[in-house]
């Protein structure tokens, strides 16, 4: 019997398998589908602190090996979600975590200090990587500066384990982690969605209302892969690793990289069970591997 169990932080996962913020809903739409409680945890779509209708339509587009999407974090609140969604999912035999994002600093530690009350949310992932945003979002991830602010004002809020989800869009991902570390992060989130744009050439026009959006799915794996391997390599704290995830496979791929835990998403949209057959993947290599617990696989790669 090997042990799936990993550590983020005090935050104690029962496997290193989460959702990804946006993929999921809240869980419980997929509740008819998937036995939540096998999962590591929950990352609940992003919460802001006033109510967001999101960009308009259309706001996603199938792409070769993955999709463009700009929903633009449409949420109700995160009073909403607290006196409406909360009471619902919190007890999920699983760890929730909520996607936290902002306009300005004031929103982000606004949105973690009501969520700071909630006993039964179990970290917050500060998302200062949002491509499809006018204000905030990817903005504070591509700075130094911008990084350290949002971190400082949610870590002065919450008191919790805080995750801050990165950008990929920058030159230097490693130096952005690093930052957010010194700001009393417990652990970072990587890759958020890429840059992207797609082009209807008999139209003659964007794909989508806001011309570019997020890429996301198994074309982007690569490259997320390596940015998690730079990035364990120079921070201390746990990385969660993301980004075109499909099956138990590529998860064992991020933590050889370097990756704790890791977060699938837009295979949820292919696969609703998806998440579990990665907890089953993961569990059969380990023994297939002789390996005691899924512990041994964070960062376990060797050198060419």
């Amino acid at each position: 019997m090997v042990d799936l169990s990993v550590n983020i932080g005090k935050l104690k996962l029962k496997n290193p398998v989460m959702t990804a913020s946006g993929t999921f809903g809240y869980g419980e739409e997929y509740a008819d589908f998937v036995d939540l409680s096998r999962l590591g945890g929950i990352v609940v779509k992003g919460t802001t602190l006033h109510p967001r209708q999101g960009n308009p339509y259309p706001r996603m587009v199938e792409t070769p090996s993955g999709m463009l999407n700009a929903v633009g974090l449409q949420n109700k609140g995160v009073d909403y979600f607290i006196s409406h969604i909360y009471p619902r999912i919190k007890d999920l035999d699983t760890r929730i975590v909520v996607n936290v994002s902002g306009a300005c600093e004031a929103d982000y530690a606004a949105v973690c200090s009501k969520l700071d009350a909630l006993e039964h949310v179990a970290a917050v992932e500060i998302n200062i990587s949002c491509p499809n945003v006018k204000q905030g979002g990817m903005t504070f991830g591509t700075t130094v500066a911008g990084a350290q602010a949002v971190t400082r004002a949610a870590r002065k809020a919450y008191h919790g384990t805080m995750i801050v989800k990165l950008t990929p869009n920058v030159t230097d991902v490693a130096q952005i982690a690093r930052a957010v570390e010194d700001e009393g992060a417990d652990a970072v989130s990587l890759t958020n969605t890429f840059l992207g744009m797609a082009i209807d050439v008999e139209r003659q026009r964007p794909c989508l209302s806001t011309i570019t959006g997020g890429l996301s799915g198994a074309c982007i794996r690569p490259i997320a892969v390596r940015m998690v391997w730079q990035v364990a390599q120079a921070v201390k704290i746990p990385v969660v690793g993301l980004g075109g995830i499909m099956n138990g496979r590529d998860a064992v791929e991020f933590m050889l990289a370097g990756a704790t835990a890791v977060q699938i998403g837009t295979a949820n949209f292919i696969d609703p069970l998806v998440t579990v057959k990665a907890v089953d993947w993961i569990e059969h290599y380990l023994e297939r591997h002789g390996m005691h617990s899924a512990r041994e696989l964070i960062g376990a790669m060797r050198q060419a």
